[in-house]
């Protein structure tokens, strides 16, 4: 009767552990800067198939949107992790000393674009001098300002930009910034005709996007935390664009009930036909890589620009400590 009592046991020890493994997951919150599409499909993805589970950490993604400020949030505490639009809010935290820091790149290239109506003259960036643009608050202190210096721009063009495509549809001579993965479906979806799309990388513009940021102090006091939420995440955005895709899809429209299966494919299919995430450097160094050189690229043309101060210290912009590791083994 030994025997079965020592199993007994055992197994009693085992549930023990694997409760106390449950108990002691890492909570973690991860802002995304817009609402859950298919854009943010390997966060979701690494949520669906418990990836995050098994990297011992309870993530909540929390949904973004016009009004949401991560910074702020990530200043005080609020987000463990944000997704930042591009590389201008890290230069702007090294530029006031604030500590936080980009530590992944999700996208190597913006899907960023400047959309207009076919057959009105707006083929080209350098078309648009001196028509009437569209842009929202935050895209008028970033990259507009890099287009204005490029193409000789000026303010007295600049519109308001509602985050709607009504004023798109009913102006032909209308211009305004967009997402390579969303509107140019959605006009085609309501006019039957694809729109011009200007890509922002097609302009000369060298930044990453969709950027993972987190503050300096867990960097330093538990990089353990964020090498597990990084690991986990950089898996399942392999497996989003290719393995099976479905796990995500269903959780992006359980999160996001707005979001149709039509614009969910598309997003998806320009993701990998842009080479959004998955291009450059990423092909060797693996997903949510970045280096040296292509920031201080970055920052370079920022400062042509006239955006920052050459002497602002960029290098306390990012940490390339948990990046950089090549693709991941395959399980």
């Amino acid at each position: 009767m030994i025997r079965p009592v020592r199993e007994a046991f055992c197994a009693l020890a085992l549930l023990a552990a694997t409760a106390s493994t449950a108990r002691a997951a890492d909570k973690v919150s991860f802002g995304l800067d817009w609402v859950a599409e298919p854009e943010y499909g390997g966060y979701y993805e690494a949520l669906a198939e418990g990836l995050y589970q098994k990297a011992g950490l309870d993530v909540s993604i929390v949904q973004g949107g016009p009004q949401a400020n991560n910074g702020q949030l990530l200043i005080a505490g609020r987000l463990t992790f944000a997704i930042e639009s591009n590389g201008f809010l890290a230069l702007n935290f090294a530029q006031e000393n604030i500590p936080c820091a980009a530590i992944a790149a999700g996208f190597q290239k913006d899907p960023d674009v400047l959309i207009a109506h076919k057959g009105m003259g707006h083929d080209s960036f350098a078309d648009l001098k001196g028509d009437p643009i569209a842009v929202s608050e935050g895209t008028r202190a970033s990259w507009w300002l890099y287009l204005k210096s490029k193409y000789g721009y000026s303010d007295s063009q600049l519109r308001p930009y509602g985050f709607s495509l009504t004023p798109f549809f009913t102006d032909p001579q209308a211009i305004q910034e967009a997402y390579a993965t969303d509107e140019p479906y959605l006009v085609h979806q309501a006019t039957g005709q694809w729109p011009v799309v200007l890509a922002l990388p097609d302009a000369g513009f060298d930044g990453y996007a969709s950027i993972v940021a987190t503050q300096s102090k867990l960097v330093q006091d538990n990089p353990d935390l964020v090498k597990r939420f990084l690991a986990a995440s950089e898996q399942g955005w392999y497996d989003y664009l290719y393995k099976n895709p479905q796990p995500a899809f269903a959780a992006i429209k359980a999160a996001n009930p707005d979001m149709t299966d039509g614009l969910i494919a598309y997003g998806y299919s320009q993701l990998k036909a842009r080479g959004i995430v998955d291009s450059g450097d990423a092909k060797t160094l693996g997903i949510f890589a970045m280096t040296d050189a292509r920031w201080k690229g970055f920052f370079d043309q920022m400062v042509k620009a006239g955006l920052y101060d050459p002497s602002v210290n960029y290098k306390a912009a990012y940490t390339l400590q948990f990046v950089d590791q090549g693709a991941p083994k395959a399980p």
